[in-house]
């Protein structure tokens, strides 16, 4: 009988459990291959716990869902691997290859699809993100540890000059709206003030991240996403530039057109006042639309040239490819604004109401045709993109973020507003541009053509201004209508893309929700002209409704931003028009 030391002498060699290299297991052909599912699931889970201890703006690491953490721990231990490359001995084993092929497989069945760049709001589904060039999987942001506000900092885009040309068109509309009331003038003051305020912020916030962040000034203008953004920029200058000579009218208007005595004589007092806005708006104007004018080439060039996997998609096609256009297009409806100044702002100093200068009506004229050639540029351009954009309708539906369809809005409408508005300001051109020869004689006075009308052909001593200038606005409102009733047709096509079944898919808040505000308010200006023009009271009171629902529409928009700001919606990683 054998003795303790022999029964221990004779036990069985223990069975070799087999060692799995790290990070990589040899496989066939002694070639690296991926680590097995369970090296996969321990990675993604000490990663995921990483990823929960230390979170910066510029990277995630990918968060294992709800299904598969309860899959994971009510799931039975593994089987153990085989370290050959041939079919495993004995139940429960099995191979490299077949590890690698289940490795694969739950991979492939957690990966989302791909984010689509839709050239509006942050690319493809609100769980998604591509801050590290592949896609994915995020958790709630109410369950991600907070960051500080100078890491959210990181994601404020130029977006956000969406909230400036919106409050912007606001004051325009209550500056303009045909029916009015005591004090409504003052409440659109109030708000226009209120958007200069928000315009110097933002523009603060944005200096501060391009300071902070080196390489996102670079990144902005070559983002597919975010470039699209940067003409809200100019959009919002030009929009603060248009109430500021509306509400220099309203609150010190021409001696010839104030309702008081009162008035005119404060009026003839702030003479001089007009003449300093009158320069200030040609100035500003000719910066503003060289400026725009070489941004649109130069924008669209980094468009044409970036990186092929950086470029836009045709099937994601939607209006906001038309935004750097947009600036130099709304040079022609500030043409309209800075005209009328020249004409008035002269007609005070000389004590002649309606008869401007030689000298003023020359300038007025040159911002007129400057104007009338920036906007047929602009609705040039966008009617070519309109193709594109009714041919990815077909083919591919409609767009995730449903808002950036009122885009397509914008272009005729404002298009029609300053035909009309140029079109007020061709008499009082013409009329300056006459010289007079007095025979003192006959104690006639004959009016004569000056060099800038020569090409009329008209005869010397017969010259129909007034019939001139009817002409010319009649040509103005054709036109106008023309593009109103397109204007009107795409911003009915939106609404039913928004209230009709499906429906917005992606109800999360966005910036680009502030789409809703701005193109809109071109169709309501371009509303209020036509009706003024036709004398139609259904068009003004149409008018007047769509701006009490803009101001409705403005106040809900803009406490929704402020919740999504708090609850993490947007300023936030993967949740910005930086998403990559």
């Amino acid at each position: 009988m054998a003795t303790g030391t022999d029964a221990m002498d004779h036990q069985p060699p223990p069975i070799p459990i087999p060692t799995i290299p790290m990070p990589n297991i040899v496989g066939i052909g002694g070639e690296p291959s991926e680590p097995p599912a369970q090296t996969l699931m321990m990675r993604r889970m000490s990663m995921s716990s990483a990823a929960s201890s230390n979170i910066n703006g510029s990277a995630y690491r990918r968060r294992p869902s709800v299904a598969a953490v309860l899959a994971t721990n009510s799931a039975p231990p593994p089987a153990p691997l085989s370290s050959g490359t041939g079919t495993g001995t004995g139940t429960g084993t099995m191979t490299i290859t077949s590890a690698i092929t289940a490795a694969k497989a739950e991979a492939s069945s957690t990966e989302e699809d791909p984010a689509s760049v839709t050239g509006l709001g942050p690319p493809g589904p609100p769980g998604v993100v591509h801050d590290d060039g592949c896609s994915l999987r995020r958790v709630p942001t109410y369950l991600q540890p907070s960051l500080p506000w100078r890491k959210r900092l990181m994601h404020f885009t130029f977006a956000w000059y969406t909230v400036t040309m919106s409050t912007s068109g606001i004051s325009l509309l209550l500056a303009l709206t045909p029916h009015r009331f005591p004090g409504l003038s003052t409440i659109g003051l109030i708000i226009f003030l209120l958007d200069l305020i928000f315009f110097l912020f933002i523009t603060a916030a944005i200096s501060l991240r391009f300071i902070l962040y080196k390489n996102a000034f670079r990144r902005a203008f070559t983002h597919p996403t975010e470039a699209l953004f940067i003409p809200t920029f100019f959009l919002s200058i030009a929009a603060i530039l248009s109430n500021a000579g509306e509400y220099a009218l309203l609150f010190f208007p021409p001696q010839d057109i104030s309702p008081s005595p009162m008035l005119r004589k404060a009026a003839g007092a702030a003479g001089a006042g007009n003449s300093g806005m009158a320069g200030f708006l040609k100035v500003m104007y000719w910066i503003y639309l060289g400026v725009t004018f070489l941004f649109s080439v130069g924008q669209y060039h980094l468009l044409f040239t970036v990186k092929e996997e950086r470029r836009l998609q045709v099937s994601a096609m939607t209006p906001a490819w038309i935004l750097p256009i947009f600036p130099v297009m709304l040079a022609g409806t500030l043409a309209g604004g800075a005209a009328k100044f020249q004409l008035l702002s002269v007609a005070d100093r000389v004590g002649s109401p309606g008869r401007a200068t030689s000298t003023a009506a020359k300038q007025a004229l040159g911002i007129v045709s400057a104007g009338l050639a920036a906007q047929g540029l602009g609705m040039l351009v966008s009617v070519f993109f309109y193709a594109t954009y009714l041919s990815r309708l077909m083919a591919f539906g409609l767009p995730v973020q449903r808002p950036g369809m009122f885009i397509a809005v914008g272009p005729p409408s404002f298009t029609a507003a300053a035909l009309l508005s140029m079109a007020d300001q061709a008499e009082g051109i013409l009329k300056g541009l006459l010289t007079y020869q007095v025979d003192y004689e006959d104690g006639e006075v004959t009016p004569t053509l000056g060099p800038e009308l020569r090409w009329l052909l008209l005869p010397e001593n017969d010259i129909p201004v007034d019939a001139i200038a009817a002409g010319t606005r009649l040509v103005a409102m054709t036109s106008a209508v023309f593009l109103w009733g397109l204007s009107f047709w795409f911003f009915v096509s939106a609404v039913a893309a928004v209230v009709l079944p499906p429906g917005m898919p992606d109800r999360k808040f966005h910036l680009s929700w502030w789409g809703f505000i701005f193109p809109n308010v071109g169709f309501v200006l371009s509303t209020v002209r036509v009706g003024k023009v036709f004398g139609s009271e259904g068009l003004l009171w149409f008018s007047s409704v769509m701006t009490a629902g803009l101001v409705l529409a403005w106040l809900i928009i803009g406490a929704r931003c402020l919740h999504a700001v708090r609850k993490r919606e947007i300023m936030w990683p993967g949740h910005d028009e930086d998403s990559s």
